[in-house]
């Protein structure tokens, strides 16, 4: 076994391999980006060495700094984690002509699944199912052009050499294909350094299973079951889970097999995911193979009670596999999300900042958190936004949706947005809890997902006021040298009587006054003509409980001097800001007579100048940011009076980037 490796990444993954190794006995090296240097993986690692510039292509994507520190540390293998260089074959080829061993598949293996259309065609060689459609090399786009009319609309476009949803596109019509060709080929050329494409025959409304493969030097290779990843948002991954509601043992032994035969026309070493499209009467095609760890990966060794990292040490090392595929067992059912800070009401834009809180549930045997942050680190703009993940395990299926649903309910994130309320919801519909949800269902019908504009029901609204006033309360006793004092009690207290306090909150820039008489959990509360009688509440930091009007309610809350967060009676999240008593800003809703960068990043295309008429919706630009691309549209018709940014330029959030005449 080695005894001191270098972990190519940064993050949550970085992190979870070091905790592997860390319970092996194996040294552990961390590389980091100026932005990296406070992070979680620089804290944790044994040692920890700077490799360059914040942006991925100075730091992490950087083969030649990344070798040079595992040289001058004397790391015996390089984990490359997942993205980043993971599976980039000169990587793998210069560890091993440095003498360094890749913990991951030979370079011959990256470079033949590396590519999409060589990987279709390797697969077409060796009887694995192929979804119809056109991988080769001519990328002439009349060529491209013919082929889709071969194919048949509707079809995809993919990135040749992508993954993770980039470079891929829709279209249902040939008057739309050059449009999402170009774009497609512009996603590839930037997140990958390579524009070449495939078009597949798009199958409607298909499931997205993918099987874990592992394979040793001795020739060994077995499958670790499959993991459904159905519930997906724009390609990308939502919730993931094991084992898929939607297989029937027939269906996954010959997708197992299918799997496995993938590994061995690869010779395949390591740990992989062959990744199968599959239709509504359960046909199924290859689509890919990863050529490394899946951020879902957890799901498989809940169920299988496995340490995947510690497999690909010791399959890196050399040894052979630990189980023969007739020893595979699994138990139970586990589920895993992805805890992000984005704002799903604002198009899931990618947010940054200060995690000023940061509260996830406690580890236990239902319940595991894989982070790379912590409460008062910061998300970059440089890298992917997310803050964690969240995985399950119980028994069966119910009982694990429902620990998922607990333990989202502990989670509160402070600073920038975050997509917690959006997978509470997920996790109570019915499209996943009936197991039935397709790769396109929430781009379908993404509004049963959001939240929107509702107002909060009366009781919610009470219960949040209660929260704010036992918060005050206990604030004003902890402040106070004698607790016992009348001078220690926050109700408003007046001669003869306990005044009227205002309990002001807001909610989605609307403002929310509740009167309120009363203190230590007794209160009457009024909110314009609703009232309601408040007895008996306590709120001991996880949950409020108290008589409303008589009916007793207990409801996971917490709160404090910035905010109020609450789960009503049917699980929906509610996070009331808190605002002054007697001071109010209102929001400016106008912003028509321009577009502002929503958050730092580069401007890859501008479709406007000055004079130009546009009407409400036109996309005017492009920006690209957190690995993503945001269109930039015309809030409102009118004439563009200025253009303040060029195709290449870099921007800062908030920066005007068009002006409207009038």
């Amino acid at each position: 076994m080695f005894e001191r490796v270098l972990i190519a990444n940064r993050g949550e993954i970085a992190c979870r391999v070091i905790r592997t190794c860390r319970r092996l006995g194996i040294r552990t090296i961390a590389v980091y980006s100026e932005a990296d240097r406070d992070a979680q993986h620089v804290r944790l690692a044994d040692e920890a060495w700077p490799i360059g510039g914040p942006r991925p292509a100075d730091s992490y994507l950087r083969s030649d700094a990344i070798l040079d520190a595992a040289k001058k540390s004397g790391a015996q293998a390089v984990h490359p984690g997942y993205g980043f260089l993971s599976e980039n074959t000169a990587f793998a080829r210069a560890c091993a002509g440095a003498g360094i061993a890749f913990i991951g598949p030979r370079p011959e293996s990256i470079e033949a699944m590396g590519s999409k259309a060589a990987a279709k065609a390797l697969m077409e060689r060796h009887g694995v199912p192929l979804v119809p459609g056109y991988h080769g090399d001519d990328q002439r786009p009349e060529h491209l052009a013919e082929q889709a009319r071969r194919t048949g609309f509707p079809l995809m476009v993919k990135a040749a050499a992508g993954g993770g949803g980039k470079g891929m596109r829709i279209v249902r019509g040939e008057g739309e294909f050059a449009a999402a060709l170009a774009a497609a080929q512009r996603e590839a050329q930037s997140s990958f350094g390579d524009a070449r494409v495939i078009l597949e025959r798009y199958v409607e409304q298909p499931r997205h299973i993918e099987f874990q493969v592992f394979g040793d030097m001795h020739g060994h290779v077995v499958h670790l079951n499959e993991r459904e990843c159905s519930a997906q948002r724009r390609y990308q991954k939502v919730l993931e889970e094991t084992p898929s509601p939607f297989l029937t043992p027939e269906r996954r032994r010959a997708m197992g097999e299918a799997a496995v035969a993938a590994a061995r026309a690869v010779d395949y070493v390591g740990a992989g995911t062959v990744e199968f499209i599959v239709a509504p009467d359960g046909e199924f095609f290859f689509m890919e193979m990863n050529t490394r760890l899946q951020v879902e990966h957890p799901v498989t060794e809940l169920t299988l009670g496995l340490d995947l990292v510690e497999w690909q040490l010791r399959v890196a090392a050399g040894e052979p596999l630990p189980l023969a595929q007739e020893q595979v067992r699994a138990r139970g059912h586990a589920i895993e999300v992805r805890l992000y800070a984005e704002d799903p009401e604002q198009n899931f834009l990618p947010g940054s900042g200060r995690l000023r809180t940061l509260r996830l549930p406690a580890p236990s045997a239902h319940v595991r958190v894989d982070g790379g942050v912590a409460e008062g680190d910061t998300v970059t703009i440089f890298y992917d936004p997310m803050i964690a993940k969240l995985i399950v395990w119980d028994e069966d299926r119910p009982r694990a949706l429902q620990r998922l649903r607990e333990a989202l309910a502990g989670c509160e994130i402070a600073g920038p947005k975050s997509n917690v309320a959006f997978l509470e919801r997920l996790a109570r519909h019915p499209a996943v809890v009936e197991g039935r949800i397709d790769t396109g269902y929430l781009d379908r019908h993404l509004d049963e997902f959001l939240a929107g504009d509702a107002a909060p029901p009366e009781r919610v609204l009470f219960a949040a006021a209660t929260a704010a006033l036992l918060h005050e309360e206990a604030d004003a006793r902890a402040d106070a040298a004698d607790p016992h004092s009348p001078w220690a009690s926050a109700d408003a207290w007046r001669v003869g009587h306990a005044g009227k306090r205002i309990v002001a909150l807001a909610l989605g820039g609307a403002r929310l006054e509740i009167e309120a008489h009363g203190h230590a959990g007794d209160y009457r509360l009024r909110h314009g003509e609703a009232a309601c009688e408040v007895r008996g509440a306590r709120l001991d930091g996880a949950a409020l409980c108290a008589r409303f009007d008589g009916e007793a309610l207990r409801l996971p809350a917490r709160a404090d001097a910035r905010r109020v967060l609450l789960h009503d009676a049917g699980g929906r999240r509610w996070s009331f800001e808190r605002a002054a008593a007697f001071a109010w800003v209102a929001r400016d809703a106008a912003g028509g007579d321009r577009i502002v960068a929503p958050m730092p990043g580069r401007i890859v295309l501008v479709r406007a100048q000055a004079g130009d008429a546009v009407e409400e919706g036109q996309e005017l630009l492009v920006m690209e940011a957190m690995k993503m691309e945001l269109a930039l549209k015309a809030p409102r018709a009118g004439t563009v009076e200025s253009v303040s940014a060029a195709q290449g330029d870099f921007v800062e959030a908030d920066a005007v980037l068009v002006r409207f005449a009038g």
